[in-house]
């Protein structure tokens, strides 16, 4: 993984720490955003671990950057200085797979590197809840939302169920499936709809109105 931070010492402390979790590797350091793309071709990590607010390129244009040239791969945990950032949602729709506060205990930064590094998006039900506050007081909305069309009802269900931030297990619980069998619902969709993860499912999910803000 890499770290970006404009603070010297955010990015010692951090590196310092999550190279010292076995399993996980610290193979290079950037500044701010302008040196990411580079950082990220050379290194090829997994996971990119950067601080949303930056000078110059800031972390919201560097995730559509990488994004853009890698795709999927790395993914992207933006490290926020607040529950909710001005370009949290923005964010999530650049590529971010999940946020972190700057301040958070050093077992919840591990505990998120593990779970983006493992395919999952770290987004709470606080957080999610935060993101339908700031979609409803955006004046503008997505011009195209995504066409629902290709999904099944099934689907549609469990798209509604991760838009409200339940994790696979509480969404079998609700819609009494196997937790596979939830996963492969939500990798379907994924894959129909051509998103990143989990987060962008929550996205997709109120800009086409399957969810329903306040409901």
């Amino acid at each position: 993984m890499v770290i970006v931070d404009d603070q010297e010492m955010v990015r010692a402390g951090f590196g310092a720490l999550l190279d010292a979790q076995p399993g996980i590797s610290v193979v290079g350091q950037a500044a701010d955003g302008d040196e990411v793309l580079d950082l990220v071709d050379r290194t090829d990590p997994d996971i990119v671990l950067m601080d949303i607010r930056m000078p110059r390129m800031n972390g919201l244009q560097a995730a559509r950057a990488v994004a853009a040239a890698h795709g999927s791969r790395p993914r992207i945990i933006m490290l926020t200085t607040f529950d909710l950032d001005d370009y949290v949602f923005e964010a999530l729709r650049a590529g971010a797979s999940g946020f972190l506060l700057k301040d958070a205990r050093a077992a919840d930064l591990i505990a998120a590197v593990k779970v983006v590094a493992a395919g999952e998006a770290l987004l709470s039900p606080s957080v999610t809840r935060s993101l339908i506050a700031e979609f409803v007081a955006r004046p503008e909305r997505s011009a195209r939302p995504p066409s629902m069309a290709g999904l099944t009802q099934r689907e549609l269900e469990v798209m509604e169920q991760v838009a409200k931030g339940l994790s696979n297990a509480e969404i079998a619980g609700e819609l009494y499936l196997s937790e596979q069998t939830v996963k492969t619902h939500v990798s379907r969709i994924l894959a129909k709809l051509a998103l990143r993860d989990r987060a962008q499912i929550v996205v997709a999910a109120y800009e086409a109105g399957v969810v329903v803000p306040g409901s």
